[in-house]
């Protein structure tokens, strides 16, 4: 995949569990999992918004493009 999701190290900057920060903006633990893991096809603009508002983070701090270097 070519997006890798930071939210780990994110929460492991502001010392913040999964839980918390699941409760603090009003998604499941599980849906927030997903989202750490990669396994989600997308993320709303609201949900986004929330965990940058609670992590006082930029989107970009969340997410990384890593071009595939698999050759076609």
């Amino acid at each position: 995949m070519a997006i890798i999701v930071r939210l780990d190290v994110m929460l492991a900057t502001r010392k913040m569990t999964s839980r918390e920060l699941a409760g603090r903006i009003g998604i499941s633990e599980q849906n927030l999992s997903l989202l750490k893991s990669g396994k989600v096809r997308g993320v709303r603009f609201n949900t986004l918004e929330a965990i940058c508002r609670e992590l006082e983070c930029q989107p970009g701090d969340l997410f990384e493009f890593a071009p595939d270097t698999a050759d076609g």
